[in-house]
């Protein structure tokens, strides 16, 4: 696709922060870690005592309205922190005012609102990036060449869990929190990178059934989730998702199975290698000691190694590893997942042609 931006090679790279609550510290700390070719030079948040905790934080320019910040910011990549479901909008704005943007997990909440977001920035011919730091683990990565290379031969079933903790009061913390429009359930939210790796690590998805509930929390959407999938190439396996597990966050998972070798990578969000065995030794098993790794945050430690990608990028030096296509795949299994358990039945992809 050729952009009519060119390369910026001759100055730092100018971010602009949308949204400075939960996951923005991740965002300002990378910006800050590549303060050799990137700067944070606004933020902005409709709450001012965050705005003001941001502006302090960073000394960037603060703004109280989005669109302020478009005009006024002078920034190359909008990036977005804010709720799922404004994320539709506030892309296509950005793409308008000719900047590039980058947005948070998931994309957006409904499938036309994707596609949509493509559409604006390839339109403005301006890229859109969307966040999957959890591939850039050790440990995903260590997975992904042993798929790559054809390890497992025939795969034969694959299995994510996240049975993590939520209570009422994070989903009180803000009115966005738990509803349809804005945020999305257990699926989509907290587990939404997980289902980036299905499609990312195994292939296409042929069909999904689910099942989803409410069982404990009062929010519009589901705390709870169960998916069966088979894939394209004959794989079976299938999503278990709560919110509700006690007392804290227990475990984010992917075990994969197949005719010759076993892989399970745990740990609370994919970040220990607890099972890795196959018939013929590798290189790349050398490895193995060095990919787990310790982490208290279930974000990991993704996004630094996401923003270089971003700024090589912006650069001219390479290709974005997830642009909004790439956001689509996920956006879309989910979105099946979600209309198979509302109409009870199987949905096949894609969703559309």
């Amino acid at each position: 696709m050729h952009l009519h931006h060119p390369a910026i090679t001759d100055r730092k790279l100018r971010f602009a922060l949308a949204g400075c609550g939960r996951i923005a510290a991740n965002h300002m700390e990378s910006i800050a870690r590549h303060a050799d070719r990137a700067e944070l030079v606004a933020v902005c948040d409709s709450d001012p005592a965050a705005l003001a905790a941001a502006v302090q934080k960073t000394g960037a320019r603060g703004f109280a309205r989005y669109e302020q910040m478009l005009a006024e910011s002078a920034a190359d990549c909008v990036v977005l922190a804010t709720p799922s479901g404004l994320h539709a909008r506030q892309v296509t704005e950005a793409a308008q005012a000719g900047l590039h943007v980058m947005t948070e997990k998931p994309m957006a909440t409904r499938w036309a609102d994707g596609l949509a977001m493509v559409k604006a920035c390839d339109e403005a011919r301006v890229r859109l990036f969307v966040v999957k730091q959890n591939r850039r683990n050790r440990t995903l990565q260590l997975l992904r060449q042993a798929l790559q290379a054809g390890r497992f031969g025939r795969l034969y079933m694959v299995t994510v869990n996240v049975f993590w903790s939520r209570p009422q009061s994070y989903y009180d913390s803000a009115a966005w929190r738990g509803t349809w429009e804005f945020d999305g359930g257990a699926f989509m939210n907290q587990a939404s990178h997980y289902i980036d790796l299905l499609d990312w690590l195994v292939g296409p998805v042929e069909s999904v059934m689910a099942y989803t509930g409410t069982l404990a929390r009062h929010i519009e959407v589901e705390d709870t989730g169960v998916a069966a999938l088979r894939w394209r190439n004959g794989a079976m396996g299938s999503v278990n998702v709560t919110m509700l597990t006690h007392p804290k966050n227990l475990e984010g998972s992917i075990t994969v199975l197949g005719e010759h070798g076993s892989v399970r990578i745990g740990g609370v969000a994919v970040n220990k290698v607890e099972h890795w065995e196959f018939a013929e030794p590798h290189a790349m098993d050398a490895g193995l000691d060095d990919a787990s790794y310790q982490t208290t945050s279930v974000y990991g430690h993704g996004h630094p190694l996401y923003y270089d990608n971003v700024i090589r990028t912006l650069r001219g030096e390479c290709e974005p590893e997830t642009d909004g296509r790439e956001g689509l795949k996920s956006l879309e299994l989910l979105i099946a997942m979600y209309r198979s358990a509302r109409d009870g039945a199987k949905v096949n992809l894609p969703l559309e042609y």
